[in-house]
């Protein structure tokens, strides 16, 4: 595992994952601050600075940003139009900050091949949202999973099966930059997208979504010019290889319930809340 500047990060999200499940509880909406702490073993004076540290808010708000009423505010407020949603680009401030996101697509004719001939290089990262799986190709990051609900060893068989005829380098620093970059904001990350013509379609349209915002799958589908694909485009959302920095987490139902996420509702809930705190 590379040791990045995130480990501390991945600490207080291992914390909060703890009192989001908590939270989540159907008795867990009303704790008080001192209730929730003590659950956590820490001082309530600790445990505020620990949390307010980690999402920028405290407690009480970002338990009230993990509702459904929330993720409804989200689509009153923070709807976002896809097809005007160009004027934020893919880079600069607009987009994570000041990441540079650089990307390219592989043809048709090589997802075809299943990465026969590819060399995949992959590393194991402490990232803010807990255990980072990261692959990539000498064109960019081509995977970024968080293994925190399904383990190592299922994230990694996960993500190598999507490419199986691909060889497995295991080479954390050459893709600890490109990491670091997504998780600080600073720097370029690269991407390779690996996928078929229609999840690529998909994965664009998810990379037009401005940070702190949110769309549907159904407006996915509108964008892209098949509007009855709804269950297609939520399996393509859902295969989605290059988690975070592809927002998949910001794709949501039209009725405001936050829908599935490929590596636990826990992780979604935290990018929404932690995004939303950026954002505030």
């Amino acid at each position: 595992m590379t040791d990045l500047q995130t480990t501390e990060d991945s600490y207080y999200y291992k914390l909060m994952r703890r009192a989001i499940d908590r939270i989540d509880a159907p008795d867990g909406r009303e704790l008080s601050l001192d209730d929730i702490a003590n659950e956590m073993n820490l001082s309530p004076a600790h445990f505020q600075r620990v949390f307010s540290r980690w999402a920028g808010i405290s407690p009480k708000r970002f338990q009230q940003w993990l509702t459904l009423d929330h993720a409804k505010a989200l689509l009153d407020e923070r709807f976002t139009t896809l097809e005007t949603a160009n004027s934020v680009g893919l880079s600069g401030s607009g987009r994570l900050h000041d990441l540079f996101l650089r990307w390219e697509a592989m043809s048709p004719g090589e997802f075809a091949r299943k990465g026969e001939g590819l060399t995949i290089r992959f590393g194991w990262f402490d990232g803010p949202f807990g255990r980072t799986l990261a692959m990539g190709t000498d064109r960019g990051l081509c995977g970024l999973a968080f293994s925190e609900e399904t383990g190592d060893e299922a994230a990694f068989e996960d993500m190598s099966a999507r490419w199986p005829n691909a060889t497995y380098v295991e080479d954390a620093d050459a893709l600890a930059p490109w990491v670091q970059a997504a998780f600080s904001y600073k720097g370029e990350a690269a991407l390779h997208l690996i996928g078929a013509p229609f999840q690529i379609k998909v994965w664009e349209a998810l990379l037009q979504v401005p940070t702190g915002q949110v769309t549907t799958y159904s407006e996915i589908a509108r964008v892209i010019g098949n509007p009855k694909a709804v269950r297609a485009v939520g399996t393509a959302v859902g295969r989605n290889p290059v988690s975070w920095l592809i927002p998949c987490h910001r794709a949501l139902r039209k009725s405001g319930g936050l829908g599935g996420y490929h590596w636990g509702l826990p992780v979604k809930r935290a990018m929404l809340a932690w995004e939303a705190a950026e954002t505030a």
